[in-house]
């Protein structure tokens, strides 16, 4: 089953690495691209995508204020924060937000898929 994902992220390098990334895999395919949490929570809407890639740190919206709203919108939706920052809270603070899981933006990209997969997943993991 092909899963959909939106991706939001400020910097038009990484949406494209993403982007590239995701499509390239045949379990996933990318519905969106947003540039700031408050543009993720209006397509999400509008697309209603599996699964929600988030920056935290993005202008107009920052990833934890669009997660809440996100959440409170999609609760099922899971959402994954890939950003460079994502270890400045705990993963009950995380949770709390309605983030799913958090990869940094250092680790290798099989980490972000690998956690993409688990959220469907959970024993491929």
């Amino acid at each position: 089953m092909v899963r959909s994902v939106l991706i939001a992220d400020d910097q038009e390098l990484i949406r494209r690495m993403l982007c590239f990334l995701f499509a390239s895999q045949k379990d996933f395919e990318v519905c969106g691209e947003a540039e700031n949490g408050q543009e993720a929570v209006e397509m999400a809407r509008v697309l209603q995508p599996d699964l929600i890639l988030l920056d935290l740190s993005m202008p107009v919206m920052n990833g934890i204020e669009a997660a809440c709203e996100l959440k409170r919108l999609m609760p099922m939706t899971p959402i994954i924060v890939f950003s460079e920052f994502s270890d400045v809270f705990s993963d009950h603070e995380a949770r709390k937000a309605g983030i799913t899981a958090r990869v940094s933006k250092t680790e290798n990209l099989e980490v972000l898929l690998e956690r993409a997969r688990s959220v469907f997943y959970p024993l491929a993991a």
